[in-house]
């Protein structure tokens, strides 16, 4: 755990540098919830179509959302919520005649609902 889906206006697909994001994600995750960078999956999710605002063709967001095992307190909640923020900032490219919204969610997960499972075949 943690679980973190990125969605991201397809105009900033070239702008967006987002496997550098999610490797600098994971070890600022890790470190503000005391967990484990092996526990961290991100995923990136194109947005073809949104209609944000009036709809102009000139704005373009991002948001992540962060799905932690329910337990940590409101204020690291948020001390997450700021620094993930700050951090996608640092990953998109500025786009001419682009504005960009960034958004961070952090959500709660039921421990008592949450199951994972790795598996590695070793093949000789």
């Amino acid at each position: 755990m943690p679980h973190i889906t990125v969605d991201y206006s397809d105009s900033l697909a070239e702008h967006f540098d987002r496997r550098g994001f999610g490797l600098a994600l994971h070890p600022l995750v890790a470190r503000t919830v005391e967990g484990s960078v092996a526990g961290c999956r991100t995923r990136f999710r194109q947005v073809d179509e949104h209609v944000i605002a009036d709809g102009s063709d000139d704005v373009a967001m991002v948001h992540a959302e962060v799905s932690l095992l329910s337990g940590r307190t409101p204020e690291v909640k948020a001390e997450l919520s700021r620094a993930v923020l700050s951090l996608v900032r640092d990953y998109v490219k500025p786009a001419s005649g682009i504005t960009v919204h960034f958004s961070v969610d952090i959500r709660d997960t039921a421990r008592g609902c949450y199951t994972s499972h790795s598996h590695r075949e070793n093949l000789a």
